[in-house]
């Protein structure tokens, strides 16, 4: 099983991101969950939202301590919290930053493993007209980690999305073709 911890701002379309993973893990005959943690968030204010995508089915619905994968959609996030906190020793950060791998790092501290960059919040202006990066980090995810097959996101997408679908999966589609991987140091 794999688990996705995903960081976002009120507003930003942290569970929206959760669900689409969900629904293209579910496309693809994968069993899967999204879920959010939420409290007395508001909007603009740090949420987390989780997904897990497994070959059988998943019994646990316990908030994720230990994830596979971050999903950060947020730049401003890693300056005020550990977002790297109980990734897997083998697992993968994927920020969206306009920085360099080295300024990034320095921003994590301790973290030393595989990172994946996109500047999601240009692109989201361009390609959909809104700083909102939840669908431009599906792209980065998918890049990153190949879990869940291109076609399949599509779909959810235009499952959720309708009309507006098309600027969402060029988003996703410039995402795909502009975020750096970067090997663990």
């Amino acid at each position: 099983m794999i688990e996705i911890r995903i960081h976002g701002r009120g507003g930003q379309g942290a569970v929206t991101s959760a669900e689409l993973i969900a629904v293209a893990a579910i496309n693809e005959g994968k069993f899967a969950q999204a879920f959010p943690s939420f409290g007395p968030e508001r909007r603009g204010a740090p949420v987390q939202a989780f997904a897990r995508i497994g070959e059988e089915r998943i019994r646990t619905r316990e908030k994720i301590y230990h994830p596979d994968i971050i999903l950060v959609l947020d730049p401003s996030l890693p300056k005020i919290t550990k977002v790297t906190e109980g990734l897997k020793e083998n697992g993968v950060a994927i920020l969206n930053s306009h920085l360099s791998e080295e300024e990034v790092r320095k921003i994590l501290g301790d973290y030393k493993g595989k990172l994946a960059l996109v500047n999601a919040t240009k692109i989201a202006i361009e390609e959909i007209g809104v700083p909102i990066t939840n669908t431009t980090m599906l792209g980065a995810l998918l890049k990153a980690t190949g879990l869940i097959e291109v076609k399949s996101m599509e779909e959810a997408l235009k499952e959720r999305f309708g009309k507006l679908a098309e600027k969402n999966i060029k988003a996703l589609h410039r995402a795909l073709e502009e975020t750096q991987i970067y090997k663990g140091v």
